[in-house]
């Protein structure tokens, strides 16, 4: 209560020791003891009277019921914790009916979304096709590059520094 350690209470009793004297301090310990007793027993009753106070008023039951109602098992919050764990979660795991369920049915379209994925396959088809071709355009002209290695079409340093320099640069 008062958070009182064993040395303050020694430091108190050589004080007491010291002011009241070795023949009286029995005496008042004991008269101090019985102060506290019947402080406690007052505190007691006083907690006593207000708990039968409450539960005349209902305001225990009152109590109860905002806690059940205020849980987190009524409100789901027990089942929300649950589904956020991914102790057993298996990405992959064939127990799982609803995903075998969403799997094995189409995915519907509607009357506004179907012209928008049809518009989004066509444009992906181009975007891929367009792709292809400058790929195949890459690897054709790397292909003509090995084929002839001493014909480039740019003259390297070594033939631009003998020929000097050219009109128009500087």
């Amino acid at each position: 209560m008062f958070d009182l350690g064993w040395t303050e209470l020694m430091l108190i009793g050589i004080v007491a020791l010291i002011v009241v004297g070795p023949k009286d301090l029995p005496v008042m310990f004991r008269t101090l003891g019985k102060f506290t007793a019947r402080m406690r027993g007052m505190a007691r009753e006083f907690t006593r009277a207000m708990e039968d106070a409450a539960d005349e008023s209902g305001v225990r039951d009152v109590a109860k019921d905002f806690r059940t109602m205020t849980s987190p098992r009524a409100m789901g919050a027990d089942a929300l914790r649950k589904a956020t764990t991914f102790d057993d979660f298996d990405p992959f795991g064939e127990d799982d009916e609803m995903a075998d369920e969403a799997s094995a049915r189409p995915a519907k379209k509607g009357p506004k979304t179907a012209p928008m994925t049809e518009e989004r396959a066509d444009a992906a088809r181009k975007i891929r096709e367009s792709a292809a071709a400058k790929a195949q355009a890459r690897l054709d002209s790397e292909a003509e590059v090995q084929t002839a290695p001493g014909d480039s079409a740019a003259p390297d340093a070594a033939t631009r520094t003998a020929q000097g320099p050219q009109e128009g640069t500087s």
